[in-house]
């Protein structure tokens, strides 16, 4: 269900696997061009939010929460009503059906009775074009947004767990740590931040991130809402702090935060305790070794398993001398930045789209 909340378009993203027969299979089994409706949501704005099936990768199926629309493509763009559900419009009408008081949902057979106008489909392909350019340019951001974390990964694997950094060669290792460096832990490099703040104190425009937002094993935090949609206490973080998903934390859903604002309080917010520590601190706990301790030592809650920080604060993470450190720093930092711009522009590149969309689909402009 998390995938449906943090992305417009589902196809190659990482997911929890299940075992389906052949038949299962044929019977729940997504194909490009399939809309996905949130059945329901503790938000409003959740419920019969739409997502759209693109080339999938690999074969995809849907749990319960999730209900699949397949149209007609002879008279339907599936693109077109992806972008007409994501409009004001569209929102206006699933808004309509949606009902429930703690958790809020829709139906399909009410989804199913919508009355929404079909254009003529040369249309709607016209319209489904041009909205496209923009998710094209978006796609493209991600691409390289997914070549400088590898980056960036490959380099602490190759510094900090094979330990082959600048200058290993002429290093001793001493009971599996090199010699020079600081036994530390975790927690010696950052803390936990829990500064909870009340919904009724929050500007309804300041960034809410939520684990439905955080992608998995991506380290930078590309996508939020708003505090609009906040009913429940929430813990503020700053622009460089990092964000780990506490929920069964082998999801591995930990990044970087590039603006101000407020987390759910199933995120973990991380501060390294000096700046020039932010690079190690981020790539450890975004790290494979890192994320299975994490998994291995949760606690087991009332409904899921959560990460514990008390745990999480006694993982070993021997600290390299100053000059090392520093130039991992200075190698991690433009990374980052770059992660920074390509956020900051994509969401640019969302607004002008959002914008253009209501105007395309009410026929201010003519295409």
């Amino acid at each position: 269900m998390g995938e449906l909340f943090g992305n417009e378009f589902i196809g190659s993203q990482e997911m929890e696997r299940i075992e389906l027969s052949a038949a299962e299979l044929g019977r729940s089994g997504l194909q490009d061009g399939d809309l996905l409706f949130g059945r329901r949501s503790v938000v409003e704005a959740g419920a019969g939010k739409c997502a759209l099936v693109v080339a999938p990768t690999e074969p995809l199926t849907f749990e319960s929460s999730i209900i699949r629309v397949r149209l007609n493509q002879d008279k339907a763009n599936p693109r077109f009503f992806h972008y007409f559900f994501a409009s004001p419009e569209g929102r206006g009408l699933i808004r309509t059906i949606v009902s429930g008081a703690t958790v809020k949902g829709i139906r399909g057979s009410e989804l199913a009775r919508l009355p929404v106008v079909a254009p003529p489909l040369p249309l709607q392909n016209t319209v489904a074009e041009i909205l496209k350019a923009y998710d094209d340019l978006i796609e493209n951001n991600r691409r390289r947004m997914a070549l400088l974390e590898e980056s960036a990964r490959q380099i602490y694997r190759e510094w900090f767990v094979r330990l082959r950094f600048p200058g290993h060669e002429h290093t001793r290792i001493i009971e599996g740590v090199p010699e020079g460096w600081e036994r530390t832990t975790f927690g010696d490099l950052c803390c936990e931040i829990r500064e909870t703040v009340n919904p009724e104190a929050l500007d309804p425009d300041t960034a809410y991130i939520g684990l439905e937002h955080i992608p998995r094993r991506s380290i930078a935090l590309t996508e939020w809402g708003t505090a609009e949609q906040v009913t429940s206490s929430k813990h503020r973080f700053a622009a460089g702090d990092v964000l780990f998903g506490k929920i069964r934390p082998y999801f591995h859903k930990v990044g970087i935060a590039f603006l101000d604002g407020v987390a759910s309080s199933d995120a973990i917010v991380l501060r390294p305790y000096h700046p020039h520590h932010l690079g190690f601190v981020l790539m450890t706990a975004s790290s494979d070794p890192f994320v299975a301790t994490t998994a291995q030592t949760m606690r087991e809650g009332s409904k899921m398993p959560r990460a514990d920080w008390k745990q999480m604060r006694a993982y070993p993470a021997p600290l390299p001398p100053p000059g090392l450190l520093d130039s991992f720093q200075a190698t991690i930092e433009p990374i980052v930045e770059q992660l920074r711009t390509l956020t900051f522009a994509n969401q640019k590149l969302r607004t002008a789209r959002d914008i253009l969309l209501p105007r395309l689909m009410s026929g201010e402009i003519a295409v």
